[in-house]
């Protein structure tokens, strides 16, 4: 790990607060920068993603996918925790704290909609993001891709039953053209650019080489494109931030527990048993960060720009790059206690 990474979460420290301060004094260029949008995807965020993600889809060869298969258990555990436990773990954090403990110190009309907001955000598992968490400790790339796209073809029949199961609603309006958009944007296309960069390289002469040597340039590429995230971000929600710290930190409280908890059971459950290290890191991070694209348009669909729905989906938003990078150090630093378990291979 290269010093860049090794103080990742320190950069990232930096990041948010020079985005909240870029985001105070030059309001009217964020706010700019915020409408450049198609079906409530911000564009140049997404640009940011694809710098992100397409230095780890290079590494992927895609004839290796069939491989995955040996990974069917924790393939197994991560559909567990995504959809069998994160939703309702989540709904039952957010009426506790957010119906109950928290109670009188948030705005009595806005209980319900926080609750919505963040049981919304918990039915949408991480797309593309998850290829960044995936890199940073160095997880198996295959199993992450396939496990990704295994999860959106999921979305597609399960997010509107279980949000409207959650919250009683007798009918969600997905924005559809977000998720289909979305997927299009940050899986799809940024693949097939990978893909085609990938076989281009290899079929020069020295053509690994030149691969190599291409993610090796890349990499730092990569990481500046999540720290230039950060900056918009908290410049895009640093008014708000500031207008209201105490609802935000509030509505962070059972995020935060739905993270670790979710991630610590993937990560547990795939100990038990025995997937390697390299699938267990992925699965609990896939576990654990969310698809707030499409959480956020969904909460504004349904309750309103304004509504304490929305404002729960951009806390997850702004909180979820800070908390994964402590959720990546904890799996990377408890490699060697996991592959101590018999029958775990050390091997990548």
């Amino acid at each position: 790990m290269n010093l860049f990474e090794r103080y990742l979460t320190l950069w990232v420290g930096i990041c948010i607060v020079v985005g909240i301060g870029l985001g105070q004094l030059f309001p009217e260029l964020f706010q700019f920068v915020g409408r450049i949008e198609i079906a409530h995807i911000n564009l140049p965020v997404a640009v940011l993603v694809w710098l992100m993600i397409i230095p780890m889809l290079i590494k992927i060869d895609l004839r290796q996918l069939k491989g995955v298969r040996e990974h069917w258990r924790g393939v197994g555990v991560t559909l567990f925790v995504n959809w069998g436990v994160k939703p309702f773990s989540m709904a039952l954090l957010a009426w506790f704290f957010i119906g109950f403990v928290f109670r009188e110190y948030l705005p009595a009309e806005q209980i319900d909609s926080y609750i919505a907001g963040l049981v919304i955000l918990a039915a949408a598992p991480c797309t593309a993001m998850v290829f960044v968490w995936s890199n940073l400790m160095r997880g198996e790339p295959h199993f992450t891709l396939s496990q990704v796209a295994l999860n959106d073809v999921i979305m597609v029949f399960a997010f509107a039953p279980i949000v409207a199961l959650l919250l009683g609603l007798s009918e969600i309006h997905i924005p559809w053209d977000t998720l289909i958009l979305s997927v299009l944007l940050y899986i799809v296309v940024p693949l097939i650019i990978a893909s085609l960069w990938r076989r281009h390289l290899l079929a020069r002469d020295n053509g690994e080489a030149r691969l190599q040597e291409v993610i090796a340039r890349l990499g730092p590429i990569s990481l500046v494109a999540l720290l230039a995230t950060l900056v918009l971000l908290f410049g895009f929600q640093g008014k708000q931030i500031i207008a209201e710290p105490l609802i935000i930190a509030i509505l962070a409280v059972p995020i935060l527990i739905q993270v670790f908890f979710n991630s610590g059971l993937a990560y547990l459950l795939n100990r038990q048993v025995r997937s390697p290290h390299c699938v267990a890191g992925p699965s609990a991070l896939i576990g654990a960060s969310n698809f707030f694209e499409l959480a956020v348009a969904t909460a504004i669909a349904l309750f309103g720009f304004e509504s304490g729905a929305a404002l729960a989906t951009v806390v997850g938003v702004l909180i979820e790059v800070p908390v994964m990078l402590i959720a990546v150090r904890v799996v990377n630093n408890t490699r060697d206690w996991y592959e101590r378990r018999e029958g775990i291979s050390a091997e990548i």
